[in-house]
């Protein structure tokens, strides 16, 4: 059973969940507290950073959950387990489109994507060379939609299945970069840290960055549920503030930003040269517009990533008022 069918029948039970939610913890406690969900990639460390600064900076609490993938905050944003979630457009536009009552309120980090080929393959080097070779992404990724509008832009056909000019298979981010490794495959469309990990460790070169399709160099999504949003507007109000003020530190002090992703969220695992390559393919940012969302929807769509049955149009859920009031109170362009 795919991501986007369980989201579908959690659905059902979502009010049921929100009430046991709710009833588990003093009623103080769930007025006060703001519930995160990220992931751990090194382009969502400013989120992750706001829990940190949130008691001291911001006069707020916030309880933040790391999560596997996007489509997983989603679901526990159905279960009323979470109030704000960082995921990738795709899985805001996935959650969005089954019924998940979400808002982007914001973008964070733009780019994030490499394809990258096995370092013992330099010959391969340009799309056409992929025909016939073992070419893999994650499932329901933006990386599968940057690849599937890349290889659609170049006229290849592609498919899980026999039959087309290129076979994909799909693994998590640290599997394909395990895959590539050990030559069980070609070709790796993947996410940040990981592409950088794999080349500075030199079993991947990097072919390209796929940013030259209609969807540009993709924007990940700061969402709040349409509740939050609504009925705490003054919660809202200064999360908000907390991620401008998180994301302007780390843009302004890169050491900062290396020091707290490194040590903090990868435990030593990521070296200072991985983060910077990283990051320098990967920038934090605020902005995001309804245009870059409807694109990616539009592409995700014409290549069948997500099995939307009623895609979502981007004008009824992407509200950026809160992001430019904050950055202009705090000065910032």
């Amino acid at each position: 059973m795919n991501g986007l069918l369980k989201l579908s029948r959690l659905i059902g039970f979502g009010i049921a969940f929100s009430a046991l939610a709710l009833n588990a913890i003093p009623s103080s406690a769930a007025d006060d507290v703001i519930r995160l969900g990220n992931l751990k990639l090194a382009h969502f460390g400013a989120i992750s950073y706001v829990s940190q600064i949130a008691p001291t900076k911001c006069g707020i609490q916030v309880q933040e959950k790391t999560f596997a993938k996007g489509l997983d905050i989603m679901q526990a944003i159905i279960a009323g387990e979470i109030d704000v979630g960082a995921t990738a457009s795709e899985a805001a536009i996935s959650g969005r489109a089954s019924g998940v009552p979400i808002i982007i309120v914001a973008g964070f980090a733009s780019g994030g994507a490499r394809l990258l080929v096995r370092s013992d393959l330099p010959t391969i080097q340009k799309l056409s060379d992929l025909k016939g070779k073992k070419v893999s992404v994650t499932r329901g990724s933006i990386q599968e939609i940057l690849l599937a509008a890349e290889l659609g832009q170049a006229g290849l056909s592609f498919s899980d299945q026999p039959g087309k000019d290129i076979q994909i298979t799909y693994l998590n981010y640290p599997d394909l970069n395990q895959a590539l490794l050990t030559k069980n495959i070609d070709v790796i469309m993947q996410s940040e840290p990981y592409a950088s990990q794999a080349i500075d460790r030199g079993f991947a070169l990097e072919m390209m960055k796929p940013y030259d399709t209609s969807i540009g160099s993709p924007i990940r999504t700061l969402v709040m549920t349409e509740k939050f949003y609504n009925e705490k507007p003054e919660l809202a109000k200064k999360f908000m503030g907390c991620f401008v003020q998180a994301t302007r530190d780390f843009i302004n002090d890169p050491k900062l930003a290396s020091r707290f992703v490194r040590e903090t969220l990868f435990k030593g695992q990521l070296s200072e040269k991985e983060f910077s390559d990283a990051i320098g393919n990967a920038p934090y940012g605020y902005d995001i517009t309804p245009q870059h969302i409807q694109i990616t929807i539009d592409q995700m769509v014409k290549y069948g990533v997500g099995k939307m049955t009623k895609p979502p149009l981007a004008k009824d859920f992407v509200n950026t008022e809160l992001l430019q009031s904050t950055k202009k109170t705090l000065g910032i362009q």
